[in-house]
């Protein structure tokens, strides 16, 4: 980890101007694309992405790729996140400009959650077509019934609802279960879904999957179905799936592989282009869960623009033992 002079001068170079600092505090919120942070900065695309490769250059920062964006984030590990979080913790953050730019972050950040939200209220009656368009439903259904185990589960967390799909799904597994959501209007959709299947173990509330309206430790399963793709810091849907888990409880975890289909991010709100293998390492890692059987649904041969499904399992620390046999290499199932 020790560097020399010259090496160690450079990194200190690369923080030491007044944009480039102003960049490692916004990023210490979590990460954010070149053209938002052109946005809260004032700056042209061209000239912040000068000072991104300042600060990527010097370990401080991690550049990511995805489709036609680029996100940039805090180096994860390592010299270059132990040089940003000391040089940050010589911050005021109530520094006027500093302030300035928290909060024109603010504004972006409402404004994109407010543009989605209207999306979801507006595609809610038609969203399992909708979402079910690339891939084999049913058989991905019957992969995460297998992963979350036979049950019986005195409760069942569904994050991120939406028509309540998933807790139509697995209610004959479990004696309750409920969903959160933030669209009301896919709540309502989901009370009617529910109640034209005869369910009545399972509830719809609103609520956030990144800040889940259940006390610690209280369910068996915790379900994300689509849903770390729509938002800004999936790790922390992660951590609250832990947080609500009982001991030698699971996590199933359902998402679009990477992909390339940039309209979805223009017009279904999508915030990523699928979820990485490794990201959900590292958030499963971060939660304090450990990773399960991992497996991948190819896109069908005769999609026109196909996408793949992972589906992962976590397990918390006191299934630690299980993980050593649940754990294998991805499997790529063709269907």
């Amino acid at each position: 980890m020790l560097k020399s002079l010259d090496e160690t001068i450079e990194e200190l170079r690369a923080a030491g101007e007044p944009t480039r600092l102003r960049v490692l505090a916004l990023l210490s919120a979590g990460e954010l694309s070149v053209g938002e942070l052109a946005q809260v900065l004032g700056q042209s695309q061209p000239r912040l992405s000068r000072h991104m490769k300042f600060l990527t250059n010097s370990g401080l920062v991690e550049r990511m790729p995805e489709g036609a964006w680029v996100f940039y984030r805090l180096a994860s590990s390592g010299r270059g996140r132990i040089l940003a979080d000391a040089l940050l913790s010589f911050l005021d953050m109530s520094d006027p400009l500093l302030r300035r730019d928290a909060g024109r972050l603010a504004e972006a950040r409402a404004a994109r959650a407010a543009a989605a939200m209207s999306y979801f209220e507006r595609v809610a009656a038609e969203w399992d077509g909708l979402r079910a368009l690339h891939y084999p439903e049913d058989a991905i259904e019957a992969a995460i019934l297998e992963a979350a185990g036979a049950g019986p589960f005195d409760f069942v967390i569904d994050m991120g609802t939406g028509t309540g799909r998933m807790l139509g799904l697995l209610a004959e597994r479990t004696d309750r279960a409920e969903g959160v959501d933030l669209s009301h209007q896919m709540l309502t959709v989901a009370r009617a879904n529910l109640q034209a299947k005869g369910v009545t173990n399972v509830g719809v509330r609103h609520g956030d999957a990144t800040a889940a309206p259940f006390d610690d430790a209280v369910a068996d399963l915790v379900v994300i179905h689509q849903v770390l793709h729509f938002l800004d810091e999936p790790w922390r849907a992660l951590s609250e799936a832990a947080r609500t888990l009982k001991p030698g409880g699971r996590v199933v975890i359902i998402d679009f592989a990477p992909h390339d289909l940039e309209y979805l991010r223009r017009d279904h709100a999508h915030r990523h282009l699928g979820v990485a293998d490794a990201d959900v390492e590292n958030w499963v890692a971060g939660a304090g869960l450990s990773l399960g059987a991992t497996r991948r649904f190819a896109a069908p041969s005769d999609a026109e623009a196909g996408l793949s499904v992972t589906i992962w399992t976590a397990l918390s620390p006191a299934d630690a033992t299980r993980t050593k046999l649940l754990n294998s290499p991805i499997k790529d199932a063709v269907v």
